[in-house]
Formats: structure tokens, C-alpha cells, sequence
């Protein structure tokens, strides 16, 4: 008997991890080769493509996407619809050679925020809601807007701090 629990409305193909404790819920689809930590929970409608590896204690919420080439480390949340990008040059004609794009430990992600490809989300950094992440964002920054800029710093716990 599996120790994570996945609804039956949701599809996981072969050569899937699952880490205990992990919760799948609504209309998910986890593609093959992926890797899903322990304890953690993907809300409705969430896609996990082929190779993405997610850490320990992730939180996902509804209509997220996470596309080939995204690396989410442990204690990340990815807030409603936000959205990951693995292509800088999008061609249906030609061959795809995706772009990695990492979250660092503890970054936070707000509903609706874009993560352009290639890019470093730092250490407990906090994209707000709706920003377009187009390049790196350092550890602890708080980034907002389009595209996304620093405006101040947070902590750990996500208080901001300057």
C-alpha cells in the first residue's frame, strides 16, 4: 500500500517517485521520470512534466504547471496559476532545448507570477503575485512587478524586512 495519497481523478505514469506523506489531489497529472519529495501537496489541476524533481514539504497550489527543466528545492510554494516557462524561443518546427530554472529552499512564488526560463529564484526569496521573474532573484529579495524588480528583503518566515 502506497504511504502518499493520490485521488482518483488524478494520473501518475510510470517511473514516478511519490515520497510519503505526499499528497495528490483533483485532475493531476505527474508525467514519468519525475521526482516528488515527502510531505508535500499539489492542489487541483496541477501538471508535473517529465524529469521535473520537487523537494520535501512543497506546497502547489491549483493550475500550476511545471514544465521539464524546473527544479523546485525543499519548503517551496508555488501560489495559485503561477506559471514556469522551459522554452526561450517557442517553435513547434523545431527540436526544444529547455532551459533549467531552479527555486531555491524556502522561496515563496505568488498566484499568477510568471518564471521566465533559465533563471535562480534565491534562498526564501518571495516573487509577489503576478511579477515576471526574467532574470535571477537573490536570496531574500522581495520582487514585485512586470518585470520583476527588487523593492526590499524578507525573512525567513516571509516578514519583510526592508
Amino acid at each position: 500500500m502506497a504511504d502518499y495519497f493520490v485521488h482518483e481523478s488524478s494520473y501518475i505514469d510510470e517511473d514516478v517517485v511519490i515520497g510519503p506523506g505526499t499528497k495528490i489531489w483533483y485532475f493531476c497529472h505527474i508525467q514519468s521520470g519525475a521526482r516528488i519529495g515527502k510531505n508535500c501537496s499539489l492542489g487541483q489541476n496541477v501538471n508535473v512534466s517529465n524529469h521535473v524533481v520537487i523537494g520535501d514539504n512543497v506546497r502547489i497550489q491549483n493550475n500550476v504547471s511545471i514544465y521539464e527543466g524546473v527544479t523546485l528545492e525543499d519548503s517551496v510554494f508555488c501560489g495559485p496559476s503561477c506559471v514556469f516557462t522551459n522554452d526561450l524561443s517557442p517553435r513547434v518546427e523545431y527540436p526544444k532545448e529547455y532551459k533549467k530554472t531552479v527555486v531555491k529552499r524556502g522561496a515563496s512564488i505568488g498566484a499568477n507570477a510568471t518564471i521566465v526560463c533559465g533563471n535562480v529564484i534565491g534562498e526564501y526569496a518571495m516573487v509577489a503575485a503576478g511579477a515576471v521573474v526574467t532574470k535571477d532573484v537573490p536570496a531574500y529579495a522581495l520582487v514585485v512587478g512586470v518585470p520583476a524588480k527588487i523593492i526590499g528583503k524578507v525573512d525567513e518566515s516571509g516578514q519583510r524586512i526592508q
